[in-house]
């Protein structure tokens, strides 16, 4: 995949980490697997797939945190700060949510959806952080490389003329401290900063796992 220039800025570019191992190799493959399905079945509707997609991804922040917080109070040693960026990062993808159930207005099936792909993506997470916390968070990098990737199709979609450009939502614009004018485009903008963000923490406790 290539880096979209004209929608980037400096730190958000969409980076890649080459897979390196067998569980490198499984965490690809597995966000992989999600990708294609979410293509074939959002195609184009980007709005809602938004919804679905940070109804997953608000799960591993709460995860990983709640684990780590056991751990250290077992271990009776400092958590070096992960608790409280993973419990942030939960917290951030959150809003993402409250945000994109603003800009989509998810109908009932939608809202299935979110209750299916919740549970099951929470259960199986969470024995995946218990079997191996590395792939796990490694499985989550991954997501973030494509979560960035598809704000960046969306935006481009949004420049073409092929989604509208509406108001962003007052949620949006208190969260991320937006001018009062703001619209949908610097929404996605923010969201996709966040993205890039995570993306790039997740790796790195990936690798400190290692």
């Amino acid at each position: 995949m290539n880096s979209h220039d004209e929608h980037t800025r400096p730190g958000e570019q969409y980076t890649h980490h080459q897979p390196q191992g067998l569980s490198d190799r499984i965490a690809y493959r597995v966000v992989k697997f999600m990708r294609f399905f979410a293509d074939k079945f959002f195609a184009g509707r980007y709005g809602h797939r938004a919804v679905i997609l940070e109804t997953v991804a608000a799960v591993p922040g709460m995860v990983g945190g709640a684990i780590q917080h056991l751990h250290a109070i077992r271990r009776i040693k400092d958590d070096d700060g992960w608790i409280r960026t993973l419990l942030d990062e939960a917290e951030n993808e959150r809003m993402h949510l409250m945000t994109f159930i603003e800009v989509a207005k998810p109908n009932r099936f939608d809202r299935f959806l979110i209750l299916v792909a919740q549970g099951m993506f929470f259960n199986l997470f969470f024995l995946l952080y218990l079997c191996s916390s590395k792939t796990a968070h490694r499985v989550v990098g991954y997501l973030e490389e494509e979560a960035v990737y598809s704000y960046t199709e969306y935006l481009e979609g949004i420049d073409r003329g092929e989604y509208e450009n509406i108001p962003a939502p007052q949620i949006a614009i208190d969260y991320w401290k937006l001018p009062q004018d703001a619209r949908l485009r610097d929404v996605v903008i923010a969201v996709r900063a966040d993205e890039a963000s995570h993306r790039d923490v997740n790796h790195d406790f990936a690798d400190q796992l290692s």
